[in-house]
């Protein structure tokens, strides 16, 4: 049996603050990064062990990658970064609050903008300080393929051809991989996986840090996939991620 998990990091500054966050380079809140340790202590409690790790260029996603291993003793096994596991980029949405926003434009447009699978927000102007060609750390990345916004299309389409090429081959000799990206990254992973409509896609919401479990047999077949912890508590984070998007 192989198994790959898949993680959304631990609760950020802007979760907590219920901001659209995508590119944006925020940190993990105190209980963000307690998250990530109790993640790590239940993988290891379950018995995991990984062979090799894979997150994206946000601290977020690192800061809880590290604490993860730290908790699990596996802060030696060999992680890649890249940029194509970053979030989805919310364009002119980033740093504004989602529950405001759906004030102003009303709950549907901002479930559209959220969760639809080809809708994307307006870009990000050419000149704005928040557009990612004027960060170090995308600096060898073609700009032809930084976005300025995406929808979840787009971002599958800039994850997928990294997850079939370099994440999932190497699944055969290392038994059982680890990945820990972001809410909409990973939807896409999940989309491809289970291979899920575009219609039910819109309906998945990832909450922070609980361990998504994908089991494949030695023809990297999938057999069976679930997360690990409290079903009826999963459920209501779950639940919790989809009210972001309403006016309070």
């Amino acid at each position: 049996m192989k198994r790959i998990v898949l993680l959304r990091h631990g609760q950020s500054i802007w979760n907590r603050e219920n901001r659209f966050t995508g590119w944006t380079d925020v940190d993990l809140t105190d209980e963000g990064l307690a998250e990530a340790t109790r993640a790590g202590e239940l993988l290891r409690n379950e018995g995991f062990a990984f062979g090799k790790a894979y997150t994206s260029y946000l601290t977020r996603a690192i800061r809880t990658l590290d604490r993860v291993l730290l908790a699990m003793d596996e802060a030696w096994i060999p992680v890649e970064k890249t940029w194509r596991l970053n979030e989805k980029h919310y364009g002119v949405l980033q740093g504004l609050d989602k529950s405001q926003t759906a004030a102003t434009y009303g709950e549907e447009q901002v479930r559209i903008w959220r969760r639809s699978y080809d809708t994307a927000p307006d870009p990000l102007p050419e000149e704005d300080p928040r557009n990612a060609r004027f960060d170090p750390r995308y600096a060898e990345v073609p700009d032809a393929e930084l976005p300025r916004t995406e929808s979840l299309k787009e971002t599958i389409a800039r994850i997928l051809p990294y997850w079939q090429c370099v994440i999932f081959p190497p699944l055969r000799q290392y038994g059982s991989l680890l990945v820990v990206a972001h809410g909409n990254s990973l939807r896409g992973v999940i989309k491809h996986l289970k291979e899920l409509s575009d219609t039910e896609i819109v309906a998945l919401n990832l909450p922070t840090a609980v361990p998504y479990v994908f089991e494949f047999d030695d023809g990297l077949r999938l057999q069976r996939d679930y997360c690990l912890g409290d079903p009826d508590e999963i459920r209501r984070r779950a639940e919790a991620v989809a009210r972001q998007g309403r006016v309070r």
